[in-house]
């Protein structure tokens, strides 16, 4: 688990990524190393999510997660077809416990104090904040982080090139999710060249963070 946090927290970013055809997930793979993010979020938001996995996990250096995880028969899959962690868009106990007790990395989903505490009694101290624009942004993230010293999150939902330096400058984001790099119709259309540019482009205003 520490490990991946690792990795997570080195990266900074975490492409979501929807695939509508296992096919495009090679060069989808190539696309993110070739700019510099060897990091993916296959969603299961479609039939095509856990061959897709299956196809990126063959790319050894690309740290691969399964997103939009909403049953534990999808962790079930996502972990058989190469997915080293789990990403929630709610609290779910019965998928958080299985994770836990499998010793599965899962960043779960929470907009509450409530859902914290929750995760807080199963271990866990980094979550998924999401959605995060819609539940008020980095000025809503600060608030409900006072309480909680201990937690770090990973703020997902409206983030992109323009508003991501406000959440990484926040010391208690170790990362921020955003499909804004590799956009579902760009994946649709195979415009892996534009993928690379956009993932660049998402690199360098990282580095630019500090």
């Amino acid at each position: 688990m520490e490990g991946i946090q690792n990795q997570i927290k080195n990266l900074r970013i975490i492409p979501v990524v929807v695939i509508d055809d296992a096919s495009k997930a090679g060069p989808l793979a190539e696309a993110f190393l070739a700019g510099g993010l060897p990091c993916a979020e296959v969603t299961f938001r479609t039939a095509a999510a856990a061959e897709a996995i299956k196809k990126l996990s063959q790319f050894k250096d690309l740290l691969l997660g399964a997103g939009t995880v909403l049953k534990v028969d999808q962790v079930k899959s996502a972990v058989d077809s190469g997915a080293t962690f789990i990403i929630t868009p709610g609290f779910n106990p019965k998928v958080v416990g299985y994770c836990v007790n499998h010793k599965i990395p899962i960043f779960p989903g929470i907009c509450t104090p409530t859902e914290i505490e929750m995760g807080l009694e199963f271990g866990l101290e980094i979550f998924k904040f999401f959605p995060s624009e819609a539940y008020g942004g980095i000025k809503m993230l600060k608030a409900i982080s006072g309480p909680y010293g201990m937690v770090r999150y990973i703020p997902t939902g409206g983030i992109n090139e323009k508003n991501i330096a406000d959440y990484l400058s926040f010391n208690k984001v170790i990362a921020c999710g955003g499909s804004w790099m590799a956009p579902r119709e760009l994946i649709g259309e195979g415009r892996f060249g534009e993928i690379t540019r956009l993932v660049s482009e998402a690199v360098r205003t990282v580095k630019s963070i500090g």
